[in-house]
Order: C-alpha cells, then structure tokens, then sequence
C-alpha cells in the first residue's frame, strides 16, 4: 500500500494548526515544538516559515482576521456608529473564539493588506460623515482599543465562553469583603454578565466620541 503523501507545509497551515493549539494549551504553552508535533514535523521545519514565535502570531492574528471578516460584506448604508458597533461586536466574538484570544492579537502585525480596503471604506465613512481623517482615526482605534482591551480582561476571569478560571466566585468575593459593601456588590458589575457590559461600555465610548466631535 502506498503511503498517504505529505500535504506540504505552508504559512497558513502553521497558522491554522497554531490556533487549534491554542484553544487546548493557551498561549503560554502554545510552543513551536508543540506545533510541530501537531503537524508530524521537528520545530526546526518550522523555522523555514517563522523566524520566531512573534512571527508566528502575526500570522495567527491575520487568520482570525481573515476568518473574521469572511463573508460579510461591509454595508454602505452604516452610520458611523453603525460601523463601529458591528466591527467591535465581530471583534469580540472573534477573540473569544479562541483560548487568549485577545493576547494573540494585541500587539500582532498583520502579514497581508487584507484589512486594508475595508480600513479605507471605513475612514471614507467616517470622513463623508464630517470627522477629519485625524478624528476618524482616533475614533476607530479608541473602540478598537477598548474591545481588546476588555476581551484580554474578560479571557483572564472566562478563557473561553463556557470556562471559568478558579478564584473567581462573585459570591465568594462578596462575603470575604464583607466590610466593604459597594466593593463587594461592585463584584457582580466586574466580573459577570460580560455581553451586557461590553454593549454598555461600547456605547459609552460611541457616545464620547460623538460628544467630543459633535458629530451625531
């Protein structure tokens, strides 16, 4: 019987191999030595196509890029709100598919220009709508900064949607602080129910941005 040929390795398949990995060991076991065993290859196969472990998440980070932005369409009807609620709600879901997440893609540059015709539509957007390309900027990358930032937090206490770390029991939290009741209720506000604060908080910074630049 003929041997089964060996699908070749490539960027993408690193990548792809490198976030089903993540989901089961996070980021900090998430080893190029791990991700060789997962491929039937020694690490050092896996430098011929990342220089390092950054390089590597920087191809991760564009996949869950790629992945989030697949098959939806921007819409040329958005408000500017509209837009900037629709990506950061499709950010966060996206995040949070994956174990750390967040961590991956903070700080990751992507490999390819694929984010870059919907950044153009989007500040086009924003600049039809009376912000100068400086404001729309700030106001895209401040919800943008905001959503990770709240996610990297929101993996810390639910590494994923239906897991939670030990040592987070808001009613355990109450109890020990006992003495300080509105550090104790304020439990409940912090660490649960993390859809609806991340919709209130997002609509608190769209909110800021419209009250900053006077732009409905």
């Amino acid at each position: 019987m003929n041997a089964k040929p060996r699908v070749p390795l490539d960027r993408k398949r690193v990548a792809d191999a490198a976030l089903d990995l993540l989901d089961t060991v996070g980021l900090d076991g998430l080893t190029l030595s791990a991700i060789g065993r997962e491929l039937g290859v020694k690490a050092p196969a896996l430098y011929w196509h990342f220089k390092d472990k950054q390089e590597l998440l920087d191809e991760m980070a564009t996949q869950m890029y790629r992945r989030m932005v697949a098959g939806t369409p921007l819409d040329p009807a958005d408000t500017w709100r509209e837009r900037l609620l629709k990506a950061n709600h499709g950010l966060r879901d996206a995040l949070r598919r994956h174990r750390d997440g967040a961590r991956v893609f903070s700080g990751s540059r992507f490999t390819g220009d694929d984010h870059v015709a919907a950044m153009e539509d989007t500040l086009r957007l924003f600049t039809a709508a009376g912000f100068t390309l400086p404001q729309a900027v700030r106001a895209t990358s401040t919800s943008y900064l905001y959503t990770l930032g709240f996610v990297i937090e929101e993996q810390g206490v639910q590494p994923m949607p239906d897991e939670r770390r030990e040592g987070f029991d808001v009613a355990e939290r109450a109890r020990r602080m006992a003495d300080f009741p509105l550090a104790a209720a304020a439990g409940a506000e912090i660490f649960a129910d993390y859809d609806r604060h991340f919709a209130e908080g997002l609509d608190v910074v769209l909110d800021g941005i419209a009250a900053r630049y006077g732009i409905p």
